[in-house]
């Protein structure tokens, strides 16, 4: 990188990028939008190259420097996790990880693993947040989060994808509901119920193996409700407003109002998958890694 050029350039330039208006940066950086636009065009001065296309008052990126936000982001994002290590260290601490998941993670897998990390790295500081399958994957791709736990067969380039859990699914009735696990036999039982099921937007893998049920079972299923929250979906039940199918590890014991039934005859199974950015440098990733 050329020597005339600084960090504050670069924290210039991804501000415009991001807002593609001058005026919306220089605000948001506490400067003024002349100042701003002199930093801009001495960056572009320096480097030899155009950053923006300005067209009276749209602005937008050129080729170059759509290549340059995605690049100077990454590296930015990687500096900034040098350094925070770095005092971290100074502080005694030997890292700190930020993982995301989906809530099936949190009944056994996440809190599992958190106590064997702490057991075998009790300096290590974690960060948790649950978010749906495609902010982890966001997040990922823009170093927000280390790692991610998600319900997805597919993943961009870039990502590294590993299942940690395989497992069945579970029907989920309302407690007095007249069919239990002695009388279960075939999906088919409960044509006439309606269903309450996760989003397609919560994965669109995980609801095509859900509708493949279906099709075994050869019906189409009366969806009344689609919620993102396993929460949401047993407080429905619970209220008779229908039925649901889960993966095994959201089946919660001593609830009130609802039972389960594990779906364990039929080959549908779901996973759970462990992704994180092949290109994060964040040191205490690979022993989580290692450790699942």
């Amino acid at each position: 990188m050329s020597n005339q050029i600084e960090i504050r350039h670069l924290t210039y330039f991804l501000a415009v990028a991001e807002d593609l208006h001058f005026r919306r940066a220089a605000e948001r950086l506490y400067i003024s939008q002349p100042g701003l636009s002199r930093q801009i065009k001495e960056m572009e001065t320096n480097l030899g190259i155009k950053l923006f296309e300005r067209h009276n008052r749209k602005v937008q990126l050129t080729n170059v420097g759509a290549y340059l936000k995605t690049e100077i982001t990454a590296n930015l994002k990687n500096l900034d996790h040098i350094l925070n290590h770095a005092k971290l260290l100074n502080d005694g601490i030997e890292g700190h990880l930020n993982l995301g998941y989906v809530g099936s993670a949190m009944q056994h897998i996440i809190p599992d693993l958190l106590l064997k990390l702490r057991k075998e790295n009790p300096n290590i500081l974690f960060s948790l947040k649950e978010m749906d399958n495609q902010k982890q994957i966001n997040e990922l791709l823009n170093y927000d989060i280390d790692m991610g736990f998600v319900r997805l067969e597919r993943v961009p380039r870039g990502l590294n994808i590993r299942p940690v859990l395989k497992e069945p699914f579970c029907l989920v009735l309302p407690k007095n509901h007249k069919i239990t696990k002695q009388n279960f036999k075939s999906l088919i039982q409960l044509k006439d119920e309606s269903f309450i099921l996760f989003d397609s937007k919560y994965s669109a893998s995980y609801y095509e193996k859900v509708m493949q049920i279906f099709d075994d079972s050869q019906f189409s299923p009366m969806v009344s409700h689609n919620t993102i929250h396993a929460s949401s979906i047993y407080k429905l039940v619970e209220h008779h407003f229908g039925i649901s199918i889960v993966p095994k590890s959201l089946q919660i014991n001593h609830t009130q109002g609802i039972k389960f039934i594990e779906l364990d005859n039929i080959p549908q199974r779901t996973v759970l998958s462990m992704v994180w950015n092949k290109d994060n440098r964040n040191p205490t990733l690979n022993k989580i890694i290692d450790l699942i």
